[in-house]
């Protein structure tokens, strides 16, 4: 059994999820004051016109996913990936020679590369992704971008937002900066998801409900390897173990996600590899384990059709996949049958499902609050769901 840290220790209860939203106090300098995504964004939202924010962060934890929030939050502006990894210096700007500024000037002048935008000619969300591992002479030239919002002589529009991603130097994958680039940026640590956070995110993109029970079940995949030894946690990534080539982070549990929606078409053992390949060897068969568990709920169809008789599992693990499942898949046909088959279900399965209802962003939560019988539960149970979700 992976240990446990003490940021996801406030996660475990009967099912797994916290009846209240409060979490311990961090106590370390180095952690206190990491970011969430949302925190992250805000951030950017808030100075990304101005100053440049630099987001380091784990691998795989949703740093290139900035983006497209930030481009819902700007409508228009036009978002643009700049991938720094794949340029080389004379791939930022090279000479115009055809163009009518090339015709009636003596001097020569420079077109931008496209993936900055400024041929659009309206304000642009600019990410330069993986900007500490690009070639030295790159972040050179990438210097006025970053500082001054412009590109050789010409200026991204105005309101234009850039922001950079990089991952931990820590993580020995090539992010290198030097004091003088560094001091050019606000630099701020994006933590990862903590469960319940991860949770909230997976209902609103279907995400496997065995996945996400196993993930409920086992919190110690989502810790970082600054927060533990190599040994006492063989899921995630740690670099003090470089033969773990395939672990667990975020974008490794989506992809085994998408596995295991796909598991009837495939035998155990070519899901088990595929997994193997994905999250690594202990999660995939610990996950091949789990997958047992969903032998024991009731089909989906049973609880539409027939939710005062449907059968309630005995194994808590089993009642979360049920409250997982329904949060990914219900709709406004259903919502009525659910909720007599839900006040069958014990007090804490009862809170979770409410919780979830309530989550920040969850998408179908109109779908639910709409329905009368969700409105008089809400009314005789809000004992067991938090006030601030």
């Amino acid at each position: 059994m992976a240990t446990l840290t003490k940021r996801n220790q406030h996660n475990i209860t009967r099912y797994g999820i916290p009846i209240t939203t409060t979490k311990p106090k961090e106590n370390k300098m180095t952690t206190i004051y990491d970011l969430s995504i949302d925190q992250t964004v805000d951030l950017i939202r808030a100075v990304g016109d101005k100053r440049t924010v630099l987001v380091e962060g784990h691998m795989g934890t949703g740093k290139t996913s900035i983006l497209k929030v930030l481009a819902d939050k700007f409508p228009n502006h036009m978002p643009m990936y700049f991938d720094a990894t794949t340029k080389d210096l004379g791939d930022l700007f090279v000479p115009n020679l055809l163009g009518d500024a090339a015709k009636q000037s003596d001097c020569v002048t420079f077109t931008p590369n496209e993936e900055f935008g400024i041929h659009l000619g309206k304000p642009v969300v600019l990410m330069i992704d993986e900007f500490g591992k690009a070639n030295p002479m790159v972040k050179q030239g990438l210097t006025r971008v970053l500082l001054e919002r412009m590109i050789g002589s010409r200026t991204l529009p105005e309101g234009s937002i850039v922001f950079a991603t990089t991952n931990l130097g820590a993580e020995n994958v090539g992010d290198m900066l030097v004091a003088h680039q560094r001091n050019r940026l606000t630099i701020v640590k994006m933590r990862k998801p903590d469960v319940r956070e991860w949770l909230a995110w997976a209902f609103n993109n279907s995400i496997d409900h065995v996945l996400m029970g196993w993930v409920k079940d086992n919190p110690a995949v989502l810790n970082t390897f600054d927060e533990c030894k190599a040994e006492d946690n063989p899921y995630i990534f740690h670099p003090a173990d470089p033969s773990r080539v395939s672990f667990v982070t975020p974008r490794s549990l989506e992809s085994a996600s998408d596995l295991m929606r796909c598991r009837e078409g495939i035998d155990d053992t070519t899901l088990t590899g595929a997994l193997m390949g994905t999250i690594g060897k202990r999660a995939a068969l610990d996950m091949m384990s789990y997958l047992r568990l969903a032998d024991h709920i009731p089909p989906l169809e049973e609880i539409k059709t027939r939710p005062a008789t449907a059968k309630i599992p005995e194994s808590p693990s089993a009642v979360c996949m049920v409250v997982f499942r329904t949060l990914v898949n219900i709709d406004a046909e259903w919502v009525e049958n659910w909720m007599t088959y839900l006040e069958r279900l014990d007090p804490e399965a009862q809170a979770m499902f409410a919780n979830g209802v309530r989550a920040k962003g969850y998408n179908k939560q109109a779908v639910v609050m709409r329905s009368k019988a969700f409105k008089d539960w809400a009314i005789k149970n809000k004992h067991l769901y938090t006030a601030d979700v």
